[in-house]
């Protein structure tokens, strides 16, 4: 069945709504509006969790409803409900209706172009899978890690997955449908050396089933990657601090490029004039070399979508080429108040969350230099890795990160691993600064949130290896 008529399926064959009325509401309701539409949204998911060599929690959720929105002028009216009945419908429409009462500007935005093409299965993962299979894995990740080192203290493991059904209904009664499957597993460990104890994690997922995930090839890869990094950790030193060159590793440290530099190409901030970025179109922002994209078209990524919540078709977007900025995330309301067009990239966490400009997957391109060549090239400085938690300013540009797994580099080698390393910058400076680009890209496991507005969405990442000079380093060392 395709996405539409399984979507007809769970909202009008099996819930409280009839199609034609629904589209004569929303019609009502968005017929003086600059743009809108009605989203409707089922979903399922799951959660288990483990720890201390126990199932600490699992949890399962089933959850449907609308949210249905109107624009006008930069003006939102958006209503929502966690049922689906026609007289809950009508109430949204009549209140949403009040943005555009006597509004006499619409400009009759065109409704998007829909291409047909699917980047992920349309199935649910939850089903093929029992309980009792997902509970036997975790007990096996936590045997296995604790046999790989007797220094293995604690293993925390998290096990996700979920299904979402959306259905965009608009006034000019074009309709667009999606199906998304998602599904994410975590493992922390522990490992401790007398009265030290130090951290790793890694985990994975995508838009795929658990299939993926649970064949013992794949998560022993995941427990082993943990822990190597708690190990590394454990001898770890503490870091120096300064102005110095660092190198950053390929694939999930362009977190930094995603919070840095990413979140200030969003249109919204832009057309505010909110963003470090704001005004600079057509001008060199980044280092000749520098080429970033914002692709929600790769094939079951976790911030792939077929389509944005608004109905727009992914697609990538080039927002910095050869380090001058060519383009910007957005929207439908943004787009239209800037004169661009939308690029598929209206997200939304749910139906009760109105759709504002997400990053989807955004990758840093290849350069032309090895990893052992950017490495060699530095006589003193610090290789990162791997990143923790980290603050941006979005109008200033300026950032704090954390890395959780950092060398010293020292005449051209990777030296002693180092503790409590800290990047500070700026993300438009940052972007100047950086003087080689490897050829090794990489995109992130797969486990990335993005947090704006109080939403949070599933985001991807990736870069190849970058050499940035006279970056400065927060450290420990005294």
């Amino acid at each position: 069945m395709s996405s539409l008529a399984v979507t007809d399926d769970l909202f009008f064959n099996h819930a409280g709504l009839d199609l034609a009325r629904t589209e004569a509401i929303v019609s009502e309701a968005l017929a003086n509006a600059d743009d809108g539409e009605l989203f409707l949204e089922y979903a399922q998911s799951e959660s288990l969790s483990w720890d201390d060599g126990k199932l600490k929690s699992a949890s399962f959720d089933t959850g449907h409803g609308f949210g249905l929105r109107a624009v006008a002028g930069e003006a939102t009216g958006y209503a929502h409900a966690s049922t689906l009945d026609e007289e809950a419908l009508r109430r949204a429409g009549a209140s949403v209706r009040a943005v555009h009462a006597g509004y006499g500007g619409s400009v009759g935005f065109p409704p998007p172009q829909g291409t047909n093409r699917q980047f992920y299965s349309p199935d649910n993962p939850l089903a093929p899978v029992p309980f009792e299979a997902k509970v036997r894995l975790l007990a096996e990740i936590d045997a296995y890690a604790r046999a790989r080192d007797p220094r293995v203290r604690q293993v925390s493991i998290g096990l996700f997955g979920e299904w979402q059904a959306v259905q965009i209904i608009r006034a000019d009664g074009c309709r667009v449908a999606d199906l998304r499957p998602l599904v994410r597993l975590s493992v922390s460990v522990v490992a401790g050396d007398g009265e030290r104890m130090e951290h790793g994690s890694y985990g994975v997922g995508g838009r795929y089933g658990y299939e993926r995930i649970m064949g013992g090839a794949q998560w022993q890869a995941q427990v082993d990657e943990a822990l190597r990094q708690a190990l590394v950790n454990l001898g770890s030193i503490p870091a120096p601090a300064g102005e110095m060159t660092v190198v950053l590793g390929p694939g999930w440290p362009g977190i930094l490029l995603h919070e840095a530099i990413g979140h200030g190409l969003e249109g919204d901030f832009n057309r505010k004039g909110t963003s470090a970025f704001s005004g600079r179109m057509g001008q060199r922002i980044a280092a000749p070399g520098v080429t970033v994209v914002d692709d929600g078209t790769l094939d079951d990524r976790r911030g792939s979508l077929s389509v944005d919540d608004e109905g727009t078709p992914s697609q990538c977007t080039t927002l910095i080429e050869d380090g001058v900025l060519v383009g910007y995330m957005q929207d439908r309301l943004n787009a239209r108040l800037m004169g661009a067009r939308p690029t598929g990239n209206g997200r939304r966490q749910s139906y009760a969350h109105h759709p504002i400009p997400r990053m989807t997957n955004t990758v840093m391109r290849d350069g032309g230099s090895t990893p052992e060549e950017i490495i060699a090239s530095v006589r003193r400085g610090l290789y990162a890795v791997n990143f923790g938690g980290g603050q941006v300013d979005i109008t200033s540009g300026n950032f704090v990160f954390t890395a959780s797994e950092a060398y010293l580099i020292e005449d051209g080698k990777v030296g002693p691993a180092v503790k409590g390393a800290t990047l500070i910058g700026n993300g438009s400076d940052v972007l100047s600064r950086v003087a080689m680009i490897g050829n090794d890209g990489r995109l992130d496991p797969g486990v990335g949130v993005c947090g704006k507005d109080g939403q949070g969405v599933p985001v991807g990442v990736g870069q190849p290896t970058l050499r940035v000079d006279a970056l400065t380093v927060g450290g420990t060392a005294t």
